[in-house]
């Protein structure tokens, strides 16, 4: 009797989890679904797509000539993100580095502390920060009228993206067997050889995944960067100029566009293109750590 229960409780758990595997996948779909199904009237019947990716027109309200570019959205979209990936993955991989392989306990103790600190922040306080303190410093550094451009948001989402960076990178490097580093010590690899040499292959591709996923908390960030970099529809051409993120325009006028409205279809199919960018994130990421899987074996 007791084992017809015990097998009959694992059946149970086995397709809870299978259940929930699968639920989670059902979800993104009904996710794209819903974004898809609230854009895809006007983006079939009336949405010129050339205009769409190649203007930088954003004249969604106009009454004479409406126009929707986004161009200056993509360029302000990947600008800020580039630059916050520049200034994280540096700092990040390097205080992962520190944290796993050079301080004491108890300071590995408080830095982590810290981190899962810093990750907590409420995207809208980052924003305050960068909309007060960081906007009145680039004003008084840089002698510019004004503080929230492309560098202001690229700041504030680097130091969003460095706890991710950071967590993820740290157990990459732990994960990591120590035959591995004590066969390098044994060899005479100093400690930046051995990090180099041995740490850095072997976990090339936890440190990818945590590099990523900082990308994409950059690509998807909305308060902060609407609140941080000006909201400017233009190209930007230095760090010094404002700009306006997909994810901003979004959030700043989806609450003001008519509801079945050609504005308010727009703003989806901007989201859903926020989403194959992503998708395409996630694939390259996928098939890079594939081909680095077949190489090593």
């Amino acid at each position: 009797m007791r084992r017809f229960l015990n097998r009959w409780m694992e059946h149970g758990i086995e397709t809870l989890i299978r259940l929930c595997g699968i639920s989670a996948v059902l979800f993104v779909f009904g996710i794209f679904y819903f974004v898809f199904r609230e854009g895809a009237g006007y983006l079939f019947n009336g949405l010129n797509l050339k205009e769409f990716f190649f203007s930088i027109a954003w004249h969604p309200t106009s009454v004479t000539h409406v126009r929707y570019g986004i161009l200056a959205l993509l360029a302000g979209t990947f600008s800020v993100t580039v630059l916050a990936m520049v200034l994280a993955v540096p700092f990040g991989l390097g205080a992962a580095i520190f944290i796993s392989e050079f301080c004491n306990p108890r300071v590995r103790e408080l830095l982590k502390i810290v981190i899962e600190l810093l990750a907590a922040i409420p995207s809208v306080v980052w924003g305050f920060i960068g909309l007060t303190i960081m906007n009145s410093l680039i004003i008084r550094w840089f002698n510019t009228p004004i503080g929230l451009t492309l560098l202001n948001g690229g700041l504030i989402l680097a130091l969003m993206s460095v706890p991710i960076i950071v967590s993820i990178g740290e157990d990459a490097l732990k994960a990591v067997p120590d035959s591995y580093r004590e066969a390098a010590l044994a060899m005479g690899a100093t400690r930046w050889q051995l990090v180099y040499r041995v740490l850095f292959p072997a976990a090339r591709n936890g440190l990818l995944a945590a590099v990523l996923l900082g990308v994409g908390r950059a690509v998807g960030e909305t308060m902060a960067v609407l609140m941080a970099t000006g909201h400017s529809v233009r190209i930007p051409t230095s760090l010094l100029d404002p700009v306006r993120t997909l994810t901003a325009t979004i959030a700043a006028e989806l609450g003001e566009a008519p509801v079945r409205s050609d504005h308010y279809q727009v703003l989806f199919i901007i989201g859903i293109v926020l989403f194959t960018i992503t998708f395409c994130v996630n694939l390259t990421a996928d098939l890079m750590v594939r081909g680095i899987r077949k190489r090593q074996a």
